[in-house]
């Protein structure tokens, strides 16, 4: 099969997929997700920085008397927050994306042999 050919049947298979319901469905699962959990991580991050630039009293209060202040545990927390967003992100792309993946990958294998 020369080059044209095979780049007419990928590009035939890719249509099919992109012109698929499922594939919309996948984006909009997708972009439901992900969008919230940007914008609230990105408000978590900028309330952070702007602690630390205009609220340097409160950002150094000290907890418990100890060593350990406002701005260390909220620095602590951006980790804690990411990690717990991948691992949301993991669990809804296994239960809500993959499945739809594994689908529209099958009908793209299935478009190619065509």
């Amino acid at each position: 099969m020369d080059d044209q050919a095979v780049r007419e049947r990928d590009a035939r298979a890719y249509e099919a997929v992109h012109e698929a319901a499922d594939f919309t469905e996948l984006k909009r699962r997708y972009r439901n997700f992900v969008v919230p959990w940007t914008i609230a991580f990105m408000a978590w991050y900028l309330a952070y920085v702007a602690c630390n630039n205009w609220a340097r009293g409160f950002m150094s209060h000290r907890i418990g008397g100890s060593h350990i202040n406002v701005a260390l545990i909220f620095g602590l927390l951006q980790f804690v927050s990411t990690f717990a967003i991948a691992a949301l992100y993991g669990r809804f792309a296994n239960r809500k994306l993959d499945p739809l993946a594994h689908g529209l990958n099958a009908k793209y294998k299935r478009e190619r042999r065509r």
